[in-house]
């Protein structure tokens, strides 16, 4: 498992930024959407991402063969806090691994929390995105725009990409999360059981740990019933041992009908 992981990260170093560009231009451009402001204060606006056609880029837990995007906001003025969220991804195989991403264009709505409300916001993002075609390469994208927008109307864009996150558990009818952990070769073995009506066939399961330094493999997944099983390997890039906060793990379940975001798990 770790080789694998450690073959698709070498590929993105492997190729400089120049190779991604397109007959027509840059594999992907992105601008900034100033969007409404919220009664706490808190501005809504959005980054969006056009892709050049064929090409698609990574969500933020983007499996073996892509890498997750990273935002810094050093330099942005008037800034507390930022929440990206993230619409529904779609699931690509690529070289004989799984990789979750998007392709032709993304919106990811931004809640920004601003030091002092009701004063305009100076953004100055770096974003630093793996992009993927025939080949896979890095990309930096640097955006800054003052969000000063007064009215509370929300935006068409932003409103549409709020509305394509998965469902809660709630929405979803889903009663629960257990999950086994026990040692492994490389580190942990997670088996969970998610208590979850289909969310449409095939099925595919993201784990995410809850800790950045912690890679978890692709699950292997089963369903019988409303019980979708799914087995992984966590393992970390630094320390030899570890522990893991249950409450922490994270599970999206994206199912050809719909998606699911499921929070934390109780041993079982």
């Amino acid at each position: 498992m770790i080789k694998h992981f450690l073959l698709a990260t070498t590929l993105f170093a492997l190729v400089s930024p120049a190779a991604a560009e397109d007959p027509v231009g840059l594999p992907v451009t992105a601008h900034l959407i100033d969007g409404w402001q919220q009664a706490d204060g808190t501005r809504i606006s959005a980054i969006q991402l056009t892709l050049a056609p064929g090409w698609k880029t990574y969500w933020r837990a983007p499996g073996d063969a892509g890498i997750p995007p990273e935002f810094s906001w050093k330099g942005s003025r008037n800034l507390r806090g930022v929440s990206v969220s993230w619409p529904t991804p779609k699931v690509f195989e690529q070289n004989g691994m799984r990789s979750v991403g998007y392709s032709n264009q993304v919106v990811l709505p931004l809640a920004i929390a601003p030091k002092q409300a009701g004063t305009p916001i100076d953004i100055n993002l770096h974003m630093d995105i793996g992009v993927c075609k025939d080949i896979c390469v890095p990309q930096t994208l640097s955006l800054s725009g003052t969000l000063d927008a007064k009215g509370s109307a929300p935006v068409a864009s932003i409103a549409a990409a709020l509305a394509e996150q998965p469902y809660t558990a709630s929405e979803s009818g889903a009663k629960g999360v257990t999950c086994a952990l026990s040692p492994s070769e490389d580190g942990l073995k997670i088996t969970a059981k998610l208590a979850l009506p289909s969310t449409g066939g095939p099925e595919h399961v993201v784990i995410e740990a809850g800790r950045p330094d912690i890679w978890v493999s692709e699950p292997v997944t089963s369903r019988s019933g409303n019980i979708l099983t799914a087995s992984a390997e966590m393992v970390s890039n630094g320390a030899s041992g570890f522990a893991i906060d249950r409450s922490a793990i994270r599970f999206t379940v994206l199912g050809s009908s719909h998606a699911v975001d499921l929070r934390g798990c109780t041993p079982g």
